[in-house]
């Protein structure tokens, strides 16, 4: 399924993030901050602060852009404490505009959000 979908093209970003998912099939969610380093409206690249186990899937939130329960897939797992993930729903260019306005990244320093298509 996801060898046939479009490829669209990462951007750098640099956002706070925070990982969810559930523990052992227990109904509590446990909660794990990361940043967004690049993203797309198909995935992502993710930092993790600190190496713990991930379940194959999890939802990801980003606050600063009020962006909440996206639905992701873990695809590769990095080294460098890093994750590649693919969402399980495209994100709208609406969504990825508010993440780069968010973000501190230098090259996303001049975005500004339009009020009225909020």
């Amino acid at each position: 399924m996801y060898d046939r979908e479009p490829r669209f093209r990462m951007e750098d970003t640099m956002n706070a993030a925070r990982i969810e998912y559930t523990e052992k099939g227990v109904m509590n969610m446990a909660s794990r901050r990361c940043d967004v380093l690049r993203i797309s409206m198909s995935g992502a690249v993710l930092g993790l602060l600190t190496q713990y186990k991930l379940p194959e899937q999890f939802y990801l939130d980003i606050p600063d852009a009020r962006i909440t329960k996206v639905g992701c897939l873990l695809m590769k797992t990095y080294s460098n404490n890093t994750i590649e993930v693919r969402f399980l729903k495209l994100l709208t260019q609406k969504e990825l505009d508010r993440i780069f306005v968010f973000s501190t990244h230098p090259a996303h320093r001049d975005r500004v959000l339009d009020i009225r298509s909020w």
